[in-house]
């Protein structure tokens, strides 16, 4: 038998080498090429955003100055007292915060079932053509590029003054957001138990209970609970534009400069929010431990 050529001193071997190199070379420009993209990107958006290390250095004892001003002296040994005279409104502040957390749970509430629906028909796997589909891309797209601020100085136009505008600001804005996660989470699913009840003629919406709802559905909670965090935060900015709840008495502080009053709401808000981040965490934990069993 004649001896075997070595494949590194073989044609194929040198035109394997050549590509291979080739291929390397190609990838390093690419990376190059990227990473010189990002950096002129970063460079346009801080010209842009003026962004000037000099002045931030500046402007923040500024920061300090504000924060000092949201929050009054409080002295150790008349906390108790110090404390009541900070929170002097604490009984309307809580109503104001009750009524910007049933605005944020029903608008979580409207958002979240209607990006359900339009979550079948927006995902690739499930919609009944690309019509269908192209459409319902561009109108979720729509619902979440137009800001919930913006749709509630719409809504207060229309409907007036108060939480209804508020409400309906927010949930079309959740709709879109929460319709591309949920069509995102069914693009994902595994086909075969869809294509399992389809061979046994099963009807599209035994399709969707039996085959599509258990692969996703931990995946929507998880959507949903964090929605409703950051919709408690939009109820409170779009409380500005005079949607209701506690946003409003926040944006009166600051504009009377009542800066101790609004840094009282600003923490009420924000161990509120501390609360229901706690609280949807551990409700998240066991909804998908059950899933899970």
């Amino acid at each position: 038998m004649a001896d075997a050529v070595p494949l590194e001193g073989s044609a194929r071997g040198q035109a394997f080498a050549g590509a291979l190199a080739r291929h390397r070379r190609r990838r390093s420009l690419r990376s190059v090429g990227a990473a010189a993209s990002f950096a002129t990107a970063v460079l346009l958006a801080a010209v842009v955003g003026g962004f000037d290390p000099a002045r931030l250095i500046a402007g923040l004892p500024r920061v300090g100055e504000f924060l000092d001003l949201l929050v009054p002296p409080l002295r150790p040994d008349h906390l108790l007292e110090d404390l009541g005279e900070w929170y002097w409104g604490l009984g309307k502040w809580l109503a104001l915060l009750a009524d910007t957390l049933l605005m944020a749970f029903l608008a979580t509430a409207l958002g979240s079932l209607g990006g359900a629906v339009a979550s079948f028909p927006a995902a690739a796997n499930l919609t009944p053509g690309p019509v269908t589909y192209w459409i319902s891309r561009r109108l979720l797209e729509f619902a979440r590029a137009v800001p919930d601020l913006v749709f509630a100085i719409v809504f207060v136009f229309a409907f007036g003054l108060g939480p209804l505008a508020g409400v309906l600001a927010i949930a079309l804005h959740t709709l879109g957001a929460q319709g591309k996660l949920f069509a995102e989470a069914n693009e994902n699913i595994d086909m075969k138990p869809l294509e399992g009840l389809r061979a046994a003629g099963a009807s599209p919406r035994e399709e969707i209970v039996y085959a599509v709802l258990p692969q996703v559905l931990p995946n929507w909670i998880s959507f949903t609970f964090w929605r409703f965090e950051v919709n408690v935060r939009s109820a409170t900015i779009i409380g500005f534009v005079g949607a209701g709840g506690i946003g409003l008495e926040l944006y009166e502080a600051l504009r009377l400069s009542y800066y101790d009053d609004a840094g009282a709401i600003l923490v009420l808000v924000a161990l509120t929010v501390f609360a229901i981040d706690g609280a949807s965490e551990a409700l998240r934990g066991r909804i998908m431990q059950g899933a899970r069993q």
